[in-house]
């Protein structure tokens, strides 16, 4: 794990970070005290906290491997955070071999981290930017140089829109990538719900407020589905993150909603 005493000047020693507590969660070493306290507060709301985000990261493999039969040979991934293993490029070049990949987060150990696990791979790159800026994701010469928008792209929102704000507009956030996919775009996210389990999404919502540098808004089904507006689901649609596609290696709970986030793939409508 990093040295907690020689914390990077641009690290906040006061507040968890969201993509190094998703590392702790993942069982990665990228993380600090203040990122591993916080799991700790999560994991006493939620027991099950990592095999939530494990259930998460395989419906992203998941995702990436359906994209790659379907055709998409380019993605870009959003909020992206710090590399693990099975990570897009990887998945996504096995199935693709020659599949361009474009990371996109904020967090300062997330970016030096992707950049240097990418060093050599030519059809992999890592833009600093924050998903609330979608312009300057689009202009950025990393995707200007990887990604090409007259052929199939798919755009990437796995755990992260959650970290959007009302105010924010996570529809419009959601809208200013559609507008800039081909017709034959895609997307794919998974997004925190407050249906299933209301009492502890509250309680993840206020430990996040306090302790983590995003807060978390959960939402309804209906609202996550506004989110694929301008998009077709694909089947099964927006469902809980363990049900969509499970492989036989994929466990699924008897009790899906005990996974209290909800998963999809849309193709952009024509």
């Amino acid at each position: 794990m990093p040295g907690d005493e020689f914390l990077p000047k641009s690290v906040d020693p006061d507040k968890a970070s969201v993509a190094r507590m998703y590392d702790a969660m993942l069982g990665g070493e990228h993380n600090y005290a203040m990122d591993r306290e916080a799991l700790a507060a999560f994991t006493a709301i939620d027991p099950q906290v990592r095999t939530l985000a494990r259930a998460n990261r395989a419906f992203l493999q998941r995702a990436v491997r359906f994209l790659a039969d379907a055709g998409v040979r380019q993605f870009i991934d959003l909020g992206s955070g710090i590399p693990t293993q099975g990570n897009v490029h990887e998945v996504a070049q096995a199935a693709a071999p020659g599949s361009r990949v474009v990371y996109v987060d904020n967090d300062p150990v997330a970016v030096a981290h992707s950049a240097s696990l990418l060093g050599g791979n030519p059809d992999a790159d890592i833009v600093d930017a924050d998903i609330r800026q979608p312009a300057d994701i689009l202009s950025s010469p990393q995707v200007r140089r990887l990604i090409d928008f007259d052929r199939p792209v798919a755009v990437l929102m796995v755990t992260i829109l959650h970290f959007i704000t009302s105010e924010e507009s996570p529809a419009g956030i959601v809208a200013a990538f559609r507008d800039a996919l081909p017709d034959n775009g895609w997307l794919a996210l998974t997004h925190a719900t407050n249906e299933d389990r209301p009492d502890t999404a509250a309680a993840v919502g206020q430990l996040y407020r306090s302790r983590a540098t995003s807060p978390v808004t959960a939402r309804s089904h209906a609202e996550i589905l506004t989110l694929f507006d301008g998009f077709d689901l694909m089947p099964p649609g927006l469902v809980h993150v363990p049900l969509w596609r499970p492989t036989p290696d994929d466990p699924v709970p008897a009790n899906p909603s005990e996974y209290w986030v909800y998963a999809g793939v849309g193709r952009k409508r024509s």
